[in-house]
């Protein structure tokens, strides 16, 4: 039952989030919670102002991109359900990847954790993995910072990608939204 959920899953969120995008005939999203996840990649940052679309060269690679936005959102709303149905689409995607193989199995790992400290912690070394990724493929449009929180990971720090300059930081959620700072920008 394990092995046929673990494969089951992310096709199955795929074909979900893929359905979110859509849009029908009057112009609406999915839920709110599905348009805040995709927010960044649709060309409107968090709080509704404009921003340049973000798209990656590499197709696949967008792809990917778009989940790890909705992993990143779900990490700052703290919600652990949603962080694992992101994080399994990651990981079905990055599985298409050649050099995602590592971040992919990061993925399922966040897929598997135990409460949203465990999924953060995993959440710092999928960005570890998948900022390369991003910078290797480049942009074809917009811009994308690289940001750092230093009291992230019991004040070892923590990496990940967004793209606004305002920071809301994953690693806190509420308990701390705006800390840290842009470290790289990436266009």
């Amino acid at each position: 039952m394990k092995k046929a959920t673990k494969w089951a899953l992310p096709v199955a969120m795929i074909v979900f989030l893929s359905a979110c995008g859509s849009k029908n005939e009057e112009g609406n999203t999915g839920s709110h919670q599905d348009s805040t996840a995709h927010e960044h990649h649709e060309g409107m940052d968090m709080g509704g102002k404009e921003t340049s679309k973000v798209v990656l060269k590499d197709d696949k690679l967008d792809a990917v991109y778009q989940h790890y936005i909705h992993l990143t959102t779900a990490l700052i709303n703290s919600d652990e359900a949603e962080a694992k149905i992101a994080a399994s689409a990651i990981e079905a995607g990055l599985g298409q990847i050649p050099q995602g193989s590592q971040a992919a199995k990061t993925a399922s790992q966040i897929t598997e954790a135990k409460g949203i400290e465990s999924q953060r912690t995993l959440y710092s070394a999928l960005s570890d993995e998948f900022i390369p990724l991003v910078k290797k493929a480049g942009l074809n449009s917009g811009e994308l910072y690289v940001d750092f929180c230093p009291m992230a990971n019991k004040d070892k720090g923590g990496y990940w990608l967004s793209a606004q300059k305002e920071i809301k930081n994953p690693y806190m959620g509420d308990k701390m939204i705006s800390c840290g700072e842009v470290k790289e920008t990436i266009n």
